[in-house]
């Protein structure tokens, strides 16, 4: 392992290094925003030219940073950056306790953070080689911006470099934002900090993001519950397309390339493609302010939300059930009731069905309640005993109705030996049949009494 390192080293001492009195260059994303294939084909440039950055000098050695500012009013999906400065997490903080997601958690003081790695497991041999982090932040000119700073390895022997300087920008964080990283990154660079830990000033476990229970915004788990039924994929490249209406140029690369281009770049020192991984790191960071942004509003948000015309049926029943786990009932009801104005679809339709008469039900809103059975068996026709079920009970113990509560429950038996599919609903007949002879005989008992 030392000898590969050796080569390593000597390899990179060989590439031309950026001048202190070098003119500022165009940025890497300026740089790629229009780039075509053949621009990328460059494999024999230097790192530096490629990539504009500098070399950051820590204790532990150096590493290579390239550094980008966003205007506050860049607009990535339909909000300009600044916008998520606006919102809480607080709509679905109660879904993830263990995160910290509270009042007093600010976007202003948040580190965006993203990794790219040497492979796609776990694993001693897995390490980030680059480490991604935005922050909103004011510079020497006072005027304030959203700056991704991506720490880059050049070679493995670098990583306890990279690991300072990430820490010494994390430290000055006070809660985390990533996509997928409280599965990925966080364990990933826990893991590398404490393997580095004797070769890191003071041997201590840091930064404290990433050990000490620090608030941690995952956006994939809140981005599931919202989009996942509409969409096949909620990976960030999709919800970039689908959602934040962006689209990445062809300097992106798929992210289960990366691992092996950058083996290409320790064995060759062919920096070319390393241009198209800052790229996908740095779009990644960006897209993470936007989609949180959006998801904060909508949950957060619900009135906005439910009439904006931002969300599809499906979206806004997803909506509605985290409202009503958070015992927003109203918040709740209101997003079922624009799910049923906008859906087409029987399947959904049948499930918002379900929920809003059994929210009305928890509120002993019988008679809305059973508005909205009828409602439901009259608009999705099929076999499903549901909503005939629901009627029959209303009928039998709050109106007092037999005569009705045996139709209903009539009906759905009836509905269940002539619908073909009815097999899917088989397991319910005994329970149908059952209740049937109990109202019936119920009524039997009703007229008896009233003859004597």
């Amino acid at each position: 392992m030392s000898s590969t390192l050796d080569r390593l080293r000597r390899l990179q001492s060989l590439r031309t290094k950026r001048s202190s009195g070098q003119s500022p260059e165009p940025t890497l994303h300026s740089k790629l925003e229009n780039v075509d294939a053949a621009g990328l084909q460059d494999e024999h440039a230097p790192l530096e030219a490629l990539v504009p950055g500098t070399e950051v000098e820590t204790a532990c050695g150096m590493c290579y940073v390239s550094e980008r500012r966003f205007p506050l009013d860049e607009v990535r999906g339909s909000r300009p950056l600044d916008a998520v400065l606006a919102q809480r997490p607080t709509g679905f903080a109660h879904l993830y306790p263990a995160a910290r997601l509270d009042e007093d958690f600010d976007f202003a003081r948040a580190a965006f953070l993203d990794t790219e790695t040497t492979g796609l497991g776990g694993g001693a041999g897995v390490f980030a080689f680059m480490v991604g982090v935005g922050v909103f932040e004011t510079g020497p000119d006072e005027q304030s911006a959203f700056v991704v700073r991506q720490y880059f390895t050049r070679h493995p022997g670098e990583e306890p470099a990279l690991l300072e300087a990430v820490s010494d920008l994390l430290q000055r964080r006070e809660s985390m934002v990533t996509f997928n990283g409280r599965t990925f990154d966080v364990p990933l660079l826990r893991g590398r900090y404490r393997l580095n830990r004797h070769l890191l000033p003071g041997g201590k476990e840091r930064p404290h993001l990433l050990f000490n229970d620090a608030p941690h915004l995952d956006l994939l788990h809140p981005a599931r519950r919202l989009w996942q039924k509409r969409l096949q994929s909620c990976a960030l490249a999709n919800l970039e397309r689908e959602i934040l209406n962006h689209q990445r140029t062809v300097a992106d690369v798929p992210g289960s390339e990366i691992p092996m281009l950058y083996q290409q770049f320790l064995l060759t020192g062919r920096a070319g493609p390393i241009q198209r991984i800052f790229y996908h790191n740095l779009e990644d960071i960006v897209s993470m302010v936007a989609l949180a942004e959006q998801v904060c509003r909508h949950y957060s948000d619900p009135g906005a939300s439910v009439d904006s015309g931002e969300l599809t049926a499906l979206e806004l029943a997803s909506l509605g059930r985290t409202y009503e786990q958070a015992e927003r009932l109203a918040d709740a009801e209101r997003a079922y009731r624009r799910a049923l104005e906008l859906s087409t679809d029987r399947g959904a339709q049948a499930d918002v069905f379900f929920r809003l008469g059994r929210l009305l039900k928890r509120q002993e809103r019988w008679t809305e309640a059973a508005e909205v059975w009828q409602q439901w068996l009259s608009t999705v026709p099929g076999p499903d005993p549901q909503p005939y079920v629901e009627l029959a009970k209303f009928c039998e113990w709050q109106t007092k109705d037999l005569e009705q509560a045996e139709m209903w429950t009539s009906w759905a038996l009836h509905n269940l030996s002539n619908t073909p599919g009815r097999h899917a609903f088989s397991h319910e007949v005994p329970e149908l049949e059952h209740r049937l002879r109990r109202i019936q005989k119920k009524r039997q008992g009703d007229h008896r009494n009233a003859a004597s």
